[in-house]
């Protein structure tokens, strides 16, 4: 590779591993998922190692997490004993895993606290609730529940239309067959 297309990938892989950590997810993992994005052929561990800068425990985990959310996928090759991984070149099912990561249980845990957080202040004999501070906690709280459950909502109407949409192409094209 020439130096121009060296420090265009680098700084592409710098681009992802900083929206990674925007996201709330690790560095590496961007970088790990650019480094692939960014790859014409399967690559494995070691050399995502090499590319990305980081140790193989942390790329192993990162790779675990890609693929879990859908962006990466891992391919074996007959008489190789280690693992190749592509990258999902198509960002609505990258996105549709990154919304579906949202139904896991910590997404869940963390509304529950939100929500169990505001009855607290609202059940503390009056007192609190009542007080100035009490009372902006309240506001605060209420307006962040009700945001997350908005988010919840439009995750869930997102996942559903495009299960919907899903539905609709495997019907279509399942049709056709016959």
């Amino acid at each position: 590779m020439d130096n121009d297309l060296d420090n265009a990938r680098e700084h592409f892989i710098h681009g992802l591993s900083r929206i990674s950590n925007f996201w709330g997810f690790p560095k590496a993992m961007g970088a790990i998922f650019g480094a692939i994005y960014l790859s014409s052929e399967p690559v494995t561990l070691d050399l995502l190692v090499e590319q990305v800068g980081v140790s193989k425990g942390a790329v192993s985990t990162n790779v675990r997490s890609l693929e879990r959310l859908k962006m990466i996928h891992k391919h074996i090759k007959v008489g190789d004993r280690k693992d190749y991984y592509t990258a999902e070149s198509d960002f609505w099912k990258v996105m549709r895993g990154v919304l579906k990561e949202r139904e896991n249980s910590e997404f869940d845990h963390a509304l529950k606290t939100v929500n169990e957080s505001l009855e607290m202040v609202k059940t503390s004999g009056g007192k609190s609730a009542q007080s100035e501070m009490g009372a902006f906690y309240v506001k605060r709280m209420e307006h962040m529940n009700s945001f997350f459950n908005n988010l919840d909502n439009v995750v869930a109407t997102v996942l559903a239309l495009d299960d919907l949409r899903s539905g609709a192409l495997k019907k279509l094209l399942g049709g056709k067959k016959k």
